[in-house]
């Protein structure tokens, strides 16, 4: 069956389009399954970083029910993508009717059939995307930095999945905390991490034992508008990041 992870996280800059990428393309390239990553998030990173560039539908088109998603998806060299758009921001004003929480996981039964894994990349803020997101998703993982505002990212997080299990998926599951841009070389990062594990106790979940060293080959990968894997598949990020995915199979 067809799982639907959404990658979120209150905070911004914690690395969720990174880690929303190398999860769908390494998915596609280390185990070989058919992956659609769906870019919620309107500032459109993910969606920069497959490197398509003739795009006319979108995410928005589809969720304003103006297009059918199957015309807004685009086949990548590894994996597919539902791209997002600018317009996206002007959701929380425009879908008013009721069940707007709905509007994305019914577009996505129309298609989850054909994949193995959907991948759905969240804005860092509650609305009605993320909503959307966490309404439509089997499980959400939550990146995080070794910093203070990331553990309160976390906790604004959980008010929200709490809300969406009462009234709109009761069978959605946190898959774990994954620590992003990490330095071991620093007390500070450490103490930070022993916190993070202690809150990913208290909520229920668990923090991977895997985490994603800060390294420059990220950026560069994504300056050139290509995945880890197949722009440094011997770097630390690209071996972290298929750690965190053997890891992540193993929780499902």
């Amino acid at each position: 069956m067809t799982k639907i992870i959404s990658v979120t996280n209150q905070k911004g800059g914690v690395g969720k389009s990174t880690t929303s990428q190398a999860l769908a393309s390494g998915l596609a390239h280390l185990k070989n399954k058919k992956v659609l990553l769906v870019d919620l998030d309107s500032q459109g990173n993910a969606t920069y970083a497959t490197g398509e560039n003739e795009i006319d539908i979108t995410v928005y088109e589809v969720m304003r029910g103006m297009e059918n998603i199957k015309n807004a998806i685009y086949e990548t060299e590894f994996i597919d993508i539902l791209p997002a758009s600018k317009r996206l921001a002007q959701l929380d004003v425009e879908l008013t009717d009721v069940g707007k929480e709905y509007k994305l996981k019914e577009s996505l039964d129309e298609i989850k059939s054909y994949y193995d894994y959907i991948i759905i990349d969240t804005p860092p803020a509650l609305g009605v995307l993320t909503i959307n997101a966490l309404t439509a998703s089997d499980y959400i993982v939550i990146p995080s930095q070794a910093d203070v505002y990331s553990v309160q990212g976390i906790g604004m997080l959980m008010d929200n999945f709490q809300n969406v299990k009462k009234y709109s998926n009761k069978n959605l599951k946190i898959l774990g905390i994954l620590l992003t841009r990490f330095n071991a070389r620093t007390i500070l990062s450490n103490e930070m991490k022993d916190m993070i594990s202690d809150t990913a106790q208290q909520i229920g979940t668990f923090l991977y034992k895997t985490v994603i060293r800060e390294a420059i080959a990220i950026k560069e990968a994504q300056a050139l508008r290509q995945d880890i894997f197949n722009y440094s598949s011997k770097s630390n990020p690209a071996a972290d990041y298929h750690d965190f995915i053997d890891e992540l199979l193993e929780r499902i």
